[in-house]
């Protein structure tokens, strides 16, 4: 089950460019965070490919673009898998949905409802992200944005 459910995050983590003039290469990568021990005693971090998740692992997921040097700015969306839950971005440039990639914005400004009414959206609603690649980063020809993740 926990194979299966890591076959199918890894899957469905994979982001697609919007619209582009040029063709977009995306590779995606799926890490899970590790807590141990050293032999001193302190407790050390470390961040390894996914084989296995458990429910609480916290997840850095990698969106790496490619594309022709032109200069011509993209966006890329990545759907958020309903098996995690979005924690943080490595960039202040992305735009989120929590409606299934209806309506975008900032998290702090957009509003969803529950069984209690109307609410702000909190990272947890989010469910899918979207970044722009600016002419000037598309002419380096390669980037990568990051983002954490919960296992639910």
């Amino acid at each position: 089950m926990r194979k299966l459910l890591c076959a199918a995050l890894i899957a469905s983590a994979i982001a697609a460019p919007a619209v582009a003039q040029k063709p977009v290469s995306l590779d995606s990568a799926v890490f899970v965070e590790r807590l141990g021990h050293t032999n001193d005693g302190r407790v050390e971090r470390r961040i390894e490919p996914a084989s296995q998740l458990r429910r609480g692992d916290r997840l850095v997921m990698v969106v790496e673009w490619q594309t022709s040097p032109e200069g011509k700015a993209f966006a890329v969306t990545s759907p958020i898998p309903r098996s995690i839950a979005f924690q943080d971005t490595s960039t202040d440039a992305i735009q989120v949905s929590v409606d299934g990639g209806r309506n975008w914005g900032r998290l702090g400004a957009l509003k969803t409802s529950d069984r209690y009414g109307n609410r702000l959206a909190t990272p947890e609603d989010v469910t899918h992200l979207r970044w722009t690649v600016s002419p000037t980063d598309a002419r380096r020809g390669i980037g990568r944005v990051t983002y954490s993740a919960i296992v639910r």
